[in-house]
């Protein structure tokens, strides 16, 4: 992710699952740095069972242990839960593909370049 100007502190936190533990810092760094606010988890479990705010954003990677990201959002979807969401992952399957366009989710592709993961939380995030 490159710099962006600094914004306002983001009034929805932003919900990152991604195991591993390098690119979870770098990206709560650099969400952070960009004025939102990150609340991370290293399995998709963990934020199921959390007590998170009553709007947030999920950013889920794909491939994590135990529950996939798509397999979490459809526990959430199934729970009632309809908040924003992107996921990032490398090479995204078809299914993932297919399901992200139907249910409107944003794809972010590894290697994370530029701001694109940035924009795409924006993105989703705006007023619906």
């Amino acid at each position: 992710m490159t710099a962006s100007p600094q914004l306002e502190r983001s009034p929805t936190p932003v919900v990152l699952v991604d195991d591993d533990e390098a690119v979870r810092e770098a990206l709560v760094f650099a969400l952070g740095s960009a004025g939102l606010t990150v609340i991370a988890f290293a399995s998709a479990e963990a934020a199921l069972a959390a007590d998170l705010p009553a709007q947030v954003c999920f950013v889920f990677d794909e491939r994590l242990p135990g529950l996939s990201g798509l397999e979490a959002y459809r526990v959430l979807r199934g729970r009632g839960v309809d908040q924003p969401t992107v996921f990032i992952t490398s090479q995204p399957k078809p299914d993932l593909r297919n399901a992200a366009a139907a249910s409107g989710v944003p794809i972010v592709e590894k290697p994370l370049l530029g701001d694109s993961l940035l924009q795409a939380i924006r993105m989703v995030c705006e007023p619906r």
